[in-house]
């Protein structure tokens, strides 16, 4: 009887066994963030580490963001440090560059960049000049952030691209942020840094998922403003861009590369500092550019990209003129048809790549 049992044993034994190795063979998921809870995630962790971050703006407490980006801080940290405002940017702007000089670290909220227009002068004249003309006495610890560029179906006020427009100031940072990784370690940067930083995050970005690595769920994770990355290597041609057209491009890089044509793709991360030696780098070894971006084309992130791949080392190593891939020079129209049209496309960089390598 024992050896019958003992028969019976081993085949389960076995079939256990190998159930065991196949469970240990599997690789676990990947961990899954939104843009819109890295930004978060970023946020409520610098108010919990220095209690004198806060963040205001309209609808940023009480319902949670316009497009719950500050979902919860509210209910945690309380009306002293996420604060609710009139619809007036320049009245919270200025009120958020004044607490900055008195020594707090506030967090500005605009509900779209393009509101930001009504406060320019506090961003410009108040925040970007005066640790210069206090003869480096008074910093102005100060982030201003929220949806830049083209949305969905908002026409021609609520679409601008203001990357070159604050990109063009002495006395700021700027930051353009693409997936979850940038957005977390880049606001987390720009709320410790002792200079005004205008963070342009994207709205159609928000909701979209990406892998998040097991560095970036540190509560030290920080990307150092002004260093750009390479998001994947190639060697015949290189290719800028910043915020969503970096994912574009890796769409991009990916058909080509069926046809043999690897795309070296740089994401930007910073607009101002911005690191042209990462750039030169990957021309050097390419010996094409091309640049993208959602932005109008004159006096644009990819002219500034261009002029200074020009005016360096890594001119005498181009084989062809650099290209840029930018918005349409007009003012966003409202039909879909056309503002799909007006916007950087796939289509458009594989058109522009295959003509830089004359293909």
């Amino acid at each position: 009887m024992a050896a019958v049992s003992g028969l019976m044993r081993r085949p389960l034994e076995q079939v256990s066994g190998l159930l065991r190795r196949r469970f240990h063979r599997t690789a676990s998921a990947a961990l899954q963030v939104t843009v819109r809870e890295a930004i978060n995630q970023g946020m409520d962790e610098e108010l919990e580490r220095d209690e004198k971050v806060f963040l205001l703006g309209e609808e940023v407490a009480q319902y949670d963001g316009a497009y719950k980006v500050s979902r919860g801080l509210w209910k945690k940290y309380g009306d002293k440090r996420i604060i609710d405002t009139p619809i007036s940017e320049m009245g919270f702007a200025g009120i958020a560059v004044g607490a900055a000089m008195a020594g707090l670290r506030p967090i500005c909220e605009f509900m779209t960049f393009n509101f930001s227009m009504q406060a320019i002068d506090q961003v410009i004249n108040s925040a970007a000049k005066t640790y210069y003309m206090s003869g480096g006495h008074q910093p102005v610890p100060i982030v201003f952030r929220g949806p830049n560029g083209a949305s969905a179906g908002v026409a021609a006020q609520h679409s601008q691209c203001f990357a070159a427009w604050y990109g063009h100031c002495p006395g700021l940072k700027v930051v353009s942020p693409w997936n979850s990784e940038d957005a977390k370690g880049l606001i987390k940067s720009a709320i410790r840094d002792d200079n005004p930083v205008v963070v342009l995050e994207n709205e159609l970005m928000y909701g979209v998922p990406f892998e998040f690595p097991s560095e970036a769920q540190s509560k030290d994770f920080l990307i150092p403003i002004g260093k750009a990355k390479i998001e994947r290597q190639g060697t015949h041609i290189t290719v800028v861009a910043h915020s969503r057209p970096v994912g574009h491009c890796l769409e991009a890089a990916t058909v080509l590369s069926k046809e043999g044509i690897e795309c070296e793709v740089i994401n930007m991360r910073s607009i101002r500092p911005m690191d042209i030696e990462t750039i030169e780098a990957s021309v050097m070894k390419t010996n094409h550019l091309i640049t993208v971006e959602g932005g109008w084309p004159q006096f644009g992130v990819g002219a500034e990209v261009c002029a200074r791949i020009m005016e360096g080392p890594a001119f005498n190593f181009l084989d062809a003129p650099a290209v840029r891939v930018t918005g349409a020079d007009v003012p966003m129209p409202y039909a879909k048809i056309l503002e799909d049209n007006s916007i950087p496309q796939v289509k458009d960089i594989i058109f522009a790549i295959k003509k830089t390598l004359n293909i």
